[in-house]
């Protein structure tokens, strides 16, 4: 028997026992509850039937209207800390050094760096802090930049998630799950409502260079078990950020796409037969590929940008993989309505020595952060795109290792940290959420990580719990089983 043949008539029995699974267990239902009609029964079997066929199928449009189209991510990896940011808390300045109180550490979990540790001596925050806004909002001395547009921003200071450890703490923000293998975010906005530039793809993935040495994985950005042309296309730190997207020296353009329609004639082929998605895949790879040898080159020339504005990203904003450069590289995807444009930075992981650390990574954020959001809204921009700024755990209120007037750090902490968001529909000059006296635990407002990817998916007209793939017998969403939106953000 042919193998395609062998496909098709598979396919056929498996289409019939499964409509006569559901027919007769259709019929056994009315005969036990005794009150369906027949035409009930067949309508309800058709709904199943209809669910069955819509499944793994992507939305096309919102479930309703959004009030976001793009999304800008600008992680901050490593744990940046509440206390020495955006979490004013005086009585940490008054107990400096004295010993956390039981009935605030209570049963939170601590690393293994801090495990065999005795002593928990309070830490004043390494830095000042003063009012801003009209809302007169605190906001730390280290981040000036981003204190002039506190009036745009959503601060949401009652964050918590259930990771404790960089990697799959990282993974659970992005993908709902502490584990590698599931789609994040932007793969599954890019399966979910595809691309609106058919020439770039719809997620794109920048890391920063010069933040610092913690590793970050390549799993943050995996489309998971999603078709693999959803995953997130990284833009590297060197002279060409795609790799092999140049057409070779001596080949004509036309050339490369007589060559493509070559090949994927033999992939359509190889998909007929075989029925692999991820055929599918290449063939779409190849075409986006193509399309962006001429869209790349145009997005990453800023020689005309006006000089006022490179000036507002700061002076890092011309060199190749800062996060100045990529802060402005994103401004122009969005422009070119890329849906989803993820900014990774390394350097906020202060163990010890805070102070300088800390310092270090605000100089190289804050003035490209506040410059991207002042950029979109002059640009008519920020309305309908959501820029999020936030890492993946934030720090804890005692010192790490011994307190010194020298220095000290602060070890991971998932019971509280902040996140700050603008545009998209969210409130503007808003401060959601309080933490204790200590910025150690959430009183008030608790926004867990589930509820925080539920509200993005919210504000881009997605419904988290309809918005689900089916993999290996099972029904995922990013939300997993958990997630409220928390509509008192929502503008």
């Amino acid at each position: 028997m042919d193998d395609l043949y062998k496909i098709q008539y598979n396919a056929k029995r498996r289409d019939f026992l499964l409509g006569s699974a559901i027919g007769l267990g259709g019929i056994a239902l009315q005969g036990l509850i005794g009150c369906n009609s027949k035409s009930e029964v067949v309508q309800k079997n058709n709904e199943i039937s209809e669910l069955i066929e819509r499944e793994n199928q992507p939305l096309g449009s919102p479930h309703f209207m959004p009030t976001a189209k793009r999304v800008i991510y600008l992680f901050q990896s490593g744990g940046p800390s509440q206390m020495e940011l955006f979490d004013y808390k005086p009585m940490l300045y008054k107990m400096h050094g004295k010993e956390i109180p039981p009935s605030v550490m209570g049963s939170n979990r601590v690393s293994g760096m801090t495990s065999n540790q005795y002593s928990f001596p309070l830490a004043r925050p390494a830095c000042n802090f003063s009012q801003h806004g009209s809302n007169s909002t605190y906001l730390s001395e280290l981040i000036p930049h981003t204190a002039s547009i506190v009036d745009e921003l959503c601060i949401i200071k009652s964050m918590v998630t259930d990771q404790i450890n960089h990697e799959p703490a990282m993974i659970f923000t992005q993908t709902g799950n502490q584990l590698s293998g599931r789609p994040c975010i932007g793969s599954w906005l890019s399966y979910g409502l595809g691309s609106m530039n058919q020439n770039l793809p719809a997620f794109i993935v920048m890391l920063s260079k010069g933040g610092g040495d913690q590793p970050i994985s390549n799993a943050a950005w995996s489309s998971g078990f999603l078709p693999s042309y959803h995953q997130g296309v990284q833009f590297l730190s060197v002279k060409d950020p795609v790799l092999f997207l140049k057409t070779p020296d001596g080949v004509e353009r036309i050339d490369r796409r007589r060559a493509l329609d070559f090949i994927k004639q033999f992939n359509i082929v190889q998909n007929e037969k075989w029925q692999d998605p991820e055929i599918e895949s290449q063939i779409t790879q190849a075409e986006m590929a193509y399309k962006m040898q001429m869209a790349v080159p145009d997005i990453l020339d800023l020689s005309k940008e006006p000089k006022h504005i490179l000036d507002m990203y700061g002076p890092d904003v011309t060199k190749p993989g800062t996060f100045a450069h990529n802060c402005i590289t994103a401004r122009r995807l969005i422009e070119k309505d890329v849906r989803f444009v993820q900014l990774y930075h390394l350097g906020w992981d202060h163990h010890g020595k805070i102070s300088s650390g800390i310092r270090k990574a605000t100089k190289q954020t804050d003035q490209a952060s506040a410059a991207l959001v002042k950029d979109l809204k002059q640009r008519g921009l920020l309305d309908d795109t959501l820029v999020i700024w936030g890492g993946e755990f934030g720090r804890t209120s005692f010192s790490q290792g011994k307190l010194t007037p020298e220095g000290f750090g602060r070890d991971h902490h998932p019971g509280a940290y902040t996140t700050w968001m603008a545009g998209g529909g969210v409130k503007p000059g808003l401060v959601y959420g309080q933490t204790d006296d200590f910025a150690h635990n959430v009183i008030r407002d608790k926004v867990h990580v589930h509820d925080f990817q539920a509200t993005l998916l919210h504000m881009l007209g997605i419904d988290h719990e309809k918005f689900v793939y089916k993999s290996q017998g099972r029904r995922y969403r990013l939300t997993d089983v958990h997630g409220q939106v928390i509509k008192d953000i929502l503008a």
